[in-house]
């Protein structure tokens, strides 16, 4: 094969309380031609990143396609043109680097005829990223829950109530490593149960379509109150959804605040989005649906 194309949508992680295990696919896309060529090795980004993104071999697109080359005993090729349309934002809790990592795995799996099935891209990529919270949902679709352990990631597909989500993106850059940092080395046994029993309630509502119990779970003890206070206007914003009667919580590590409710509502993310500007932030809105089929090779 001398070309593939391969689309991935973006995912929120975490959804409040279930850290590094829960993660949701939306319905918005990055695209990437992988083609072989007579000679030469060219990357071309068109849309988000564009002015960002390495077009050199250190790309995370490339290394992830690299990776999955030598993995399977093969060699990448030298003579290759990656072509890349992105609409998920770099650095936003929108999974834009859980996607590159599972473009780049597709891309290759593809041009070597799909010997890897999704279990072990799923693998792979928590292999590269850390963790599978982003990885599988953007692979699988719909909403995930996942868990490292010793012999590979277990990973459940639950299904869910057509949730409309709205996203809010300031202007406002932290980093993976700064929110990481950001968190404490020990919890404490209550704050450990509570997250616990609030992940299992946000489960319970994601499936049921109960926005009710959606809002009075999607508390967590364990990541939110040490990154909130990083993001200016994220607290504010979070309050402001809630007052508008839709659940919410970080995107992911933010900076985006990300809202569940049962329609799309301009009020509800203007609302959001003015918390930022009173704190000096311009931000961008997003009204998006869950994608419930996710990554595919056209």
């Amino acid at each position: 094969m001398k070309k593939t194309i391969v689309r991935v949508p973006a995912s929120t992680a975490n959804l409040g309380p279930g850290f590094d295990c829960m993660g949701l696919a939306l319905d918005l896309w990055n695209q990437v031609e992988f083609m072989i060529i007579d000679h030469g090795f060219i990357i071309n980004v068109q849309g988000e990143g564009e002015n960002e993104i390495l077009k050199n071999q250190d790309n995370l697109i490339y290394k992830a396609f690299s990776k999955t080359y030598q993995k399977l005993d093969s060699t990448p090729p030298n003579n290759l043109e990656i072509t890349c349309q992105n609409a998920i934002p770099l650095a936003s809790g929108l999974g834009s680097s859980a996607a590159a990592t599972l473009l780049g795995i597709m891309g290759a799996n593809s041009l070597l005829g799909n010997p890897l099935n999704n279990q072990e891209m799923i693998e792979l990529g928590t292999e590269i990223e850390g963790h599978p919270d982003n990885i599988a949902p953007s692979l699988l679709g719909g909403c995930t829950i996942s868990l490292k352990r010793d012999n590979g990631i277990l990973t459940e597909k639950i299904q869910t109530h057509p949730w409309k989500i709205v996203v809010v993106l300031p202007e406002f850059e932290l980093s993976t490593e700064t929110a990481r940092d950001a968190l404490p080395e020990q919890v404490t046994v209550s704050d450990a149960v509570s997250n616990i029993g609030n992940s299992l309630l946000v489960a319970q509502a994601l499936q049921k379509g109960d926005l009710q119990l959606l809002k009075q779970a999607m508390v967590d003890t364990l990541h939110q109150p040490y990154r909130v206070p990083l993001i200016p206007g994220a607290a504010e914003a979070i309050l402001s959804a809630q007052e508008m009667g839709a659940a919410a919580a970080l995107s992911g590590a933010g900076p985006s605040v990300i809202a569940f409710t049962n329609k799309h509502s301009d009020k509800l993310g203007e609302s959001m989005a003015k918390t930022f500007s009173d704190a000096g932030l311009d931000s961008r809105i997003f009204n998006l649906d869950i994608e419930n089929h996710g990554a595919f090779v056209l």
